[in-house]
């Protein structure tokens, strides 16, 4: 065996076993601390072998705990490969996106393969916390024993201008809906209440009114999910924008773009937590998104003078 795949493979595997470690010891602290020791793997080994009643045993448990490190070995060798085929080492940023991956990956497959919820069984919070340990604890060791120099994040964001450009258009955005969420609901009386009906829809499973919470926790996760959400819109719209300098009739698919995202947001909030359509009003949060689109058009379009003289002219000119 080349000394290469030798490296690739016992890093990928120490990788794993050291983040399944930390997720289980974090799990064994949280179940002794409620005075239920290894409540945790015993639920997800019922869960997982569609058991219900069964007692913990000494055997469940094993028989899960292997599954878990044979779960998270493949996981290890799957990004151990990844950064040796890229030029790019790991960091903490690749770490706390690494533990959102397994946060998704926890709920997913829990949902697909046993059909128990095991984020709402445990707490979103401490699965949540224990899988960015785990994402954390193995791009760290990556780190300290990768050939790649870990680029970091500040590096990143100065060598990549869709990145930084994004990241800024994406802020700009999300403070701008929070800006109008906050006097919406000033001028109505409830001070953040449209953050904590969302907050408490998404992350507590709220299903009616009664249930939602003005809380740190429900505020605070959903702002969260919002500044990460147009993150990602922004890095979208900041690599459309770079695209139509050259083809600027790409911006007619950035309109497209947003009519389509504009449904979608509102079509999942009726499935999801339609009885928010009323307290909320589907045209705030429709002028919300309109508003935030028009923020970073407007940022945008100053960043991009080329683009400016790319529309001045005809836009659909194919023969220049």
């Amino acid at each position: 065996m080349p000394i290469a795949n030798q490296g690739f493979w016992a890093r990928g595997v120490i990788a794993g076993v050291l983040g399944a470690t930390v997720l289980a010891l974090w799990f064994l602290i949280i179940d002794a601390s409620l005075g239920q020791p290894f409540h945790t793997p015993s639920l997800l080994a019922h869960s997982l072998f569609g058991v219900e009643g069964l007692e913990s045993s000494p055997g469940s448990i094993a028989l899960y705990t292997v599954i878990h490190y044979l779960a998270f070995v493949a996981i290890g060798l799957l990004v151990t490969r990844l950064f040796m085929a890229v030029a790019w080492g790991p960091n903490t940023l690749l770490g706390v996106v690494l533990g959102f991956v397994l946060f998704d990956l926890a709920f997913y497959a829990s949902i697909y393969i046993t059909g128990v919820d095991v984020v709402e069984e445990l707490g979103w919070v401490e699965v949540l916390a224990g899988n960015l340990l785990a994402g954390l604890t193995i791009m760290g060791y990556l780190r300290l024993t990768g050939t790649v120099r870990s680029l970091t994040w500040w590096e990143a964001l100065a060598e990549h201008d869709i990145v930084r450009e994004g990241l800024l258009a994406g802020l700009v955005g999300a403070v701008t809906v929070a800006a109008w969420f906050f006097f919406f609901d000033l001028t109505q009386g409830r001070l953040l209440f449209t953050p904590a009906a969302l907050g408490s829809a998404l992350l507590l499973g709220a299903s009616n009114t009664e249930m939602i919470e003005v809380t740190f926790f429900t505020v605070g996760g959903y702002s969260i999910l919002h500044f990460v959400t147009f993150g990602v819109i922004g890095l979208i719209a900041s690599a459309i924008a770079w695209e139509a300098e050259s083809r600027p009739p790409i911006i007619l698919g950035a309109i497209l773009l947003f009519v389509a995202f504009e449904s979608f947001l509102l079509g999942l909030l009726a499935i999801v937590a339609e009885f928010l359509l009323g307290p909320i009003a589907w045209w705030s949060i429709a002028m919300g998104n309109v508003l935030a689109v028009a923020a970073i058009g407007i940022y945008l379009w100053q960043r991009h003078p080329k683009l400016r003289e790319a529309l001045a002219s005809d836009p659909f000119d194919r023969t220049s």
